[in-house]
């Protein structure tokens, strides 16, 4: 049987970037998420690698609308229902806090260490992760039992040095993005707020995942305990008390869990949540963490209620984890059929005349009103206003050829213009599954709009 040959064309240098990691694809089929994430990064142009920076990521427009749609959505949820308040700590810090931290003894084979310019040549270490940076924003004020939880969010950029053979698309990675946070609570706190992580896990798995079929038993993911590891600090009592509580909280949950021995954090045990591909191959995500002992090591301290100083315990948590990696499932989950909210290509307008004056006139202000823009360009953009991301098909070709280019770009739905529209001041409105075609008003093609926007459609 002959082999089947199939040749792409890069004809613009503005391509480059988009054929190497083409090239990328083909080389690579060992990880499924990571393949489907690159097919469709390189369809809808969401993001590119490059060797100049190894591990890192260049989200292109739609990747980075992806990217900040998904923060958005993270941040309205942890903060107006679960009580966070974000931060923004510094990317790089004093070796002494890392040895502080524990971090310099047991993880600095996989930080980046930066030297100063200075006579002093005093080292630094990039941050892998933001917990030591929270304990000094704790530390910093007297603290009462009346803040707790004091739980702290951020999206700061993290970067570990991973070997370069481990690299993988946006599933492995050297500098990356979490939804990071973290909780300061009392003893009698901690199983409340780790219950109120599995919910958040829980709103946010079945919200993000809408076209997994098996998100209606468990959201499609996996509890795993992972208890601890071979090198770890602290006294050994204090490992088996936060294992125990962990596995009490599980037990109580009612949800299938299990337990992998030896790979917890070296600060303490932890919670990995494990997210299935559509090939039922599980990828970690979410992580929720049980710390004793950074705030022992930082002496974080603060005032019951009947004076005395108390050490607060410390929870680590993520929902999405790795937002590249967490994209990279997603893509793999929906195969580039990004729901409408979440869609990087929501509307496509197709003016059915381009040489048409009233046809073109109108389709811009479809656009103008969809995309949340103002006539008035002394006035601003209301910050809480909808803005829909909208494109215009003019070229020189078919009615049905744009069409079908739109369907193959996943936009979701597809607003075609023409004469009778104009006469009518209305839209032709059909979406990339169906046929149907609804005509609506302008007002109600918005509404529409919002509508899904608003209810995550």
């Amino acid at each position: 049987m002959p082999s089947r040959i199939c040749i792409r064309c890069f004809n613009s240098s503005s391509n480059r970037l988009i054929l190497r990691q083409y090239i990328s694809t083909a080389s690579n089929s060992s990880n499924s998420a990571t393949n489907v994430g690159h097919s469709v990064s390189t369809r809808q142009q969401l993001y590119v690698t490059d060797p100049i920076s190894p591990g890192s990521i260049f989200f292109l427009p739609n990747g980075t609308k992806v990217f900040n749609k998904l923060i958005q959505f993270m941040k309205l949820q942890q903060q107006n229902k679960y009580g966070f308040q974000e931060v923004i700590t510094p990317l790089i810090y004093r070796k002494s806090l890392w040895e502080q931290s524990g971090h310099w003894e047991n993880y600095k084979d996989d930080m980046f260490r930066v030297e100063g310019n200075d006579s002093t040549k005093e080292e630094f270490g990039l941050k892998p992760m933001n917990c030591p940076g929270h304990c000094v924003m704790f530390q910093k004020f007297d603290r009462s039992y009346n803040e707790l939880p004091l739980r702290f969010s951020d999206f700061s950029p993290l970067h570990r040095n991973e070997a370069s053979g481990a690299l993988s698309g946006l599933s492995r990675v050297r500098k990356f993005h979490q939804d990071d946070g973290h909780i300061f609570c009392t003893t009698d706190q901690v199983e409340e707020e780790i219950e109120k992580c599995l919910q958040l896990v829980d709103l946010c798995y079945s919200t993000v995942f809408p076209l997994r079929k098996d998100m209606k038993k468990s959201f499609g993911y996996k509890l795993c305990l992972s208890t601890r590891p071979e090198k770890y600090i602290g006294k050994l009592e204090v490992w088996d008390h936060a294992e125990s509580v962990l596995k009490s909280i599980l037990e109580d949950s009612g949800k299938q869990w299990s337990i992998n021995k030896g790979d917890g954090a070296f600060y303490g045990p932890k919670l990995d949540i494990h997210v299935e591909d559509h090939i039922g191959k599980y990828h970690q995500v979410a992580t929720i963490q049980l710390d004793f002992q950074l705030p022992e090591r930082f002496n974080l301290k603060y005032k019951d209620a009947d004076g005395s100083y108390k050490q607060p315990i410390m929870i680590h948590r993520a929902v999405f984890g790795s937002l590249e990696r967490f994209m990279a499932i997603l893509m793999d989950s929906n195969n580039g059929n990004w729901p409408f909210w979440l869609n990087p290509n929501q509307a496509m307008v197709i003016p059915v005349a381009n040489d048409n004056k009233k046809i073109i006139a109108f389709s811009k202000k479809v656009i103008g009103k969809l995309r949340g823009e103002d006539s008035d360009p002394s006035k601003p953009i209301q910050l809480n206003s909808f803005h829909f991301n909208v494109d215009i098909d003019t070229r020189d070709e078919s009615v049905s050829y744009r069409l079908r280019d739109a369907i193959g770009k996943k936009y979701s739905y597809i607003i075609m213009i023409g004469e009778q529209e104009v006469s009518n001041l209305k839209v032709a409105l059909r979406s990339r599954e169906s046929r149907k075609v609804d005509m609506l008003t302008l007002d109600e093609l918005f509404e529409k709009f919002c509508d899904l926007e608003k209810n995550y459609k």
